[in-house]
């Protein structure tokens, strides 16, 4: 095989495939990618038996063939060749080994066969819609920040997408939570998404799609069965494993009757939680919201550091509340609203905080308060 191609062309697939490279592996071939050279194509796959990311660039070949190199050095070793320099990779059948020349630059790396490699077959996909990048980012955005990192839940390590909505306002929605907070986002259903099943995408899965939407207007097509999901966006597909688990009933913890709305600054609130939560304790983290009339008073008290407080102007017309969070909690939550203006709805100091947009845009999130 011989393959000469252009170093940044290079370099931008390699970023797209080995970052599902786990660095530690047990299993050698995993931590190869795979390079085929082909009717002027270079393609590269990697994958960590989860999750497979495959992209490909145009590319001199000639004569073709395939081979799997270490996916982390070869990345590191074009990274580090001069910008605008041609890169030729070549290997021989008779040596485990693939020659990358650039300039004036030689390396030899050792390599394990193609029939080793493997390959994440993804069956039948029965649903596929398009999206597009902009809207497909919203969604994790808003949503990704509340995923659990707890293992032994691991039904909430990951995006819960489904359809959801009446037959007249059909919505893609996605929701993830850690049981402290909830984040819900959705958009109008897409044609073809309809009846999909609802699924489960995994966190490492969420971060590498996010990574590959650099183009705001590109087209990213969805195809999905009740085990995988593959993402395409232009020559990179990323397909994936779903979280095999169910998860939990999240309306039930969506407050409806929350009857106490305040109505906040989004940048001086955010500021203000911010300011006092600096003497909090890392492991409580909790700020108190003392409301009454048109007035917020922020405090905390740490009692090996010592207090903070800040009162803000807000609207609200209910009855007086003391209510606690955790300032962590609600400075990730108060990042993701758009408008100037954030509503808190309330109910009691013990129950669910719901959390919006004062100009809605699709989502909502819910906070559990803390004892203060």
């Amino acid at each position: 095989m011989k393959v000469t191609v252009e170093r940044s062309e290079l370099l931008k697939s390699l970023g797209h495939v080995h970052r599902v490279v786990e660095r530690r592996n047990t299993i050698p071939i995993l931590a190869n990618v795979l390079i085929r050279g082909d009717r002027s194509k270079l393609s590269l796959k990697a994958t960590d038996l989860d999750v497979e990311v495959t992209d490909s660039i145009a590319a001199e070949v000639g004569p073709g063939g395939s081979t799997t190199v270490p996916a982390h050095m070869l990345f590191d070793i074009v990274r580090k060749l001069p910008e605008g320099a041609q890169v030729v990779l070549e290997s021989s059948g008779d040596r485990a080994a693939l020659a990358i020349r650039a300039g004036r630059s030689r390396f030899t790396l050792q390599t394990l066969p193609e029939s080793d490699f493997p390959d994440l077959a993804p069956g039948e996909m029965t649903h596929k819609f398009t999206l597009q990048a902009a809207a497909l980012k919203r969604l994790i955005d808003k949503t990704q920040f509340a995923i659990s990192t707890e293992e032994t839940r691991y039904y909430l390590n990951g995006i819960y997408l489904h359809a959801a909505g009446s037959a007249k306002a059909q919505t893609l929605r996605a929701v993830a939570t850690d049981g402290h907070r909830l984040a819900q986002m959705e958009l109008d259903l897409p044609k073809g998404a309809d009846g999909m099943p609802g699924i489960i995408v995994p966190r490492k899965t969420v971060g590498e799609v996010q990574r590959l939407l650099e183009d705001n207007d590109a087209e990213v097509l969805l195809e999905l069965s009740p085990g995988k999901i593959r993402f395409s966006v232009g020559e990179v597909v990323l397909t994936s494993k779903l979280i095999d688990g169910t998860f939990p009933d999240y309306a039930r913890v969506i407050p409806v009757n929350n009857d106490k709305e305040l109505v906040v600054d989004k940048k001086e609130f955010e500021a203000a939680v911010d300011r006092v939560s600096t003497v909090s304790s890392e492991r409580g983290r909790a700020v108190k919201l003392s409301i009454t009339g048109g007035k917020l008073l922020l405090s905390v008290t740490n009692p090996d550091s010592g207090s903070a407080n800040e009162e803000l102007e807000v609207e609200y017309e209910s009855d007086p509340i003391d209510i606690g969070f955790n300032s962590r909690y609600l400075l990730d939550i108060a990042g993701q609203i758009e408008s100037e203006a954030a509503v808190l709805k309330l109910a009691d100091p013990g129950s669910p905080t719901l959390i919006a947009d004062k100009e809605n845009k699709g989502a909502l999130y819910v906070l559990m308060p803390m004892r203060v």
